[in-house]
């Protein structure tokens, strides 16, 4: 049986090298999931630790068997606070430090009394619930990636059970001393479940990275780098089968005399004036509400379900806003204004490429009339829209 026990505890070992290895060559070809990189640096101490339990399930040395409880817990402290940082982006170090402390208390002062076997039943409780709380983790994260975060969630556990009835057995026997390591069914199945769900876990990992970056580019494809909000395809891609009824409409901005502030204060201040609008754009806004950069110094706004005159109220609000607001480059302060047109639906229904367009010919109107302005486009009939001024 020890030879058995301990070509498992090799394959063990070897498998979670491997995968230690190949979640950190993961993470070196798409640097921002650092979650990646935690989950190979918490491999570490556990690959060390299953190399240090054969040892003492050789020669069955106190020392062997302590040095082997600190490893698990720091390995699997780390693996729990690396699956909070998939969840939340942030690495948690108070997680990693908690876990790793209350596993040393838990059987280490044992260990040193010669409560082998208590010691083991505290190892196998702690880790067991490490692993719980990993799953956890992942569990509420399952609306990003079902079925990968499923099955990650579905092995941490079973993980955790086999560890748990490592420790059942133990109570079971009432065994508090041992001196030697725990010899029995459990310890034989859990090995299997943690080689067997080492390699599914190893796997879904990798899904679940691909299946990130797969997100990552197509986020970058409708999103614009600057301001962060959607893109001009983005928008057409919501709306672009949509038919605009009454209760919908577009507003399109465009910063007033843009080019001059490029040219009196440089490209880099015309960014900040661009994300500064952009982020008066979104403010306040319900969730329903999509706002977009066109391209240049244009931006639209889609209200779905909108109330009579709340597409001229906002447009309002927003030109206010900006054209009250401050704005500091190279120790000089100046003020920007803003232009607006706004169309609405029809009651028949219209096309959003037709809508879009009537907004930018109410802009332009806009323009014509002076600037810091707002426009509302009213049809006279389906094709054919007029251009109204409401009061700037």
């Amino acid at each position: 049986m020890e030879l058995d026990y301990n070509s498992l505890l090799l394959a063990l070992g070897v498998s979670a090298s491997c995968l230690a290895v190949t979640l950190g060559g993961s993470w070196f070809s798409r640097r921002p999931e650092t979650f990646l990189l935690s989950c190979s640096a918490g491999l570490v101490p556990i690959v060390v630790g299953i190399f240090t339990y054969g040892a003492y399930v050789d020669k069955p040395r106190p020392i062997l068997a302590i040095l082997t409880f600190v490893l698990f817990f720091i390995g699997f402290s780390i693996i729990w606070a690396a699956g909070y940082q998939f969840r939340t982006r942030r690495f948690s170090k108070t997680r990693a430090l908690l876990g790793s402390l209350t596993g040393i208390a838990a059987s280490v002062p044992a260990m040193l009394a010669g409560y082998d076997g208590l010691a083991f039943m505290g190892d196998n409780i702690v880790v067991a619930v490490l692993l719980l709380l990993t799953a956890r983790e992942y569990w509420l994260s399952r609306h990003e990636a079902l079925t990968p975060l499923y099955g990650i969630a579905a092995l941490y556990t079973l993980t955790a059970i086999s560890f748990a009835l490592c420790a059942g057995v133990l109570i079971w026997d009432g065994k508090l001393v041992l001196g030697h390591a725990p010899d029995n069914w459990a310890e034989d199945v859990s090995l299997a479940i943690c080689i067997a769900g080492m390699t599914g876990i190893g796997a879904l990992s990798l899904a679940l990275h691909q299946w990130r970056q797969a997100a990552h580019h197509r986020q970058q494809a409708i999103t614009d780098p600057l301001t962060g909000l959607l893109n001009r395809r983005a928008l057409f891609d919501l709306y672009g089968h949509r038919s605009f009824g009454p209760s919908m409409a577009v507003i399109v901005f465009d910063i007033d005399r843009f080019k001059s502030v490029n040219d009196q204060y440089g490209h880099a201040t015309g960014d900040i004036v661009l994300k500064l609008f952009a982020k008066e754009l979104s403010a306040g806004l319900r969730a329903s509400d999509k706002v977009a950069r066109l391209g240049g110094e244009e931006f639209a706004l889609v209200l779905d379900n909108a109330l009579s005159g709340r597409a001229e109220q906002i447009a309002e609000r927003v030109r206010d806003a900006f054209a009250a607001r401050e704005i500091i480059a190279d120790g000089k302060s100046f003020a920007c204004t803003v232009s607006a047109g706004v169309a609405l639906g029809t009651a028949e229904g219209i096309g959003f490429d037709s809508v879009l367009s009537t907004a930018d010919k109410a802009l332009y109107a806009a323009k014509r009339n002076g600037r810091n302005r707002v426009e509302v486009a009213v049809y006279l009939h389906a094709v054919s829209p007029d251009v109204s001024r409401t009061a700037s």
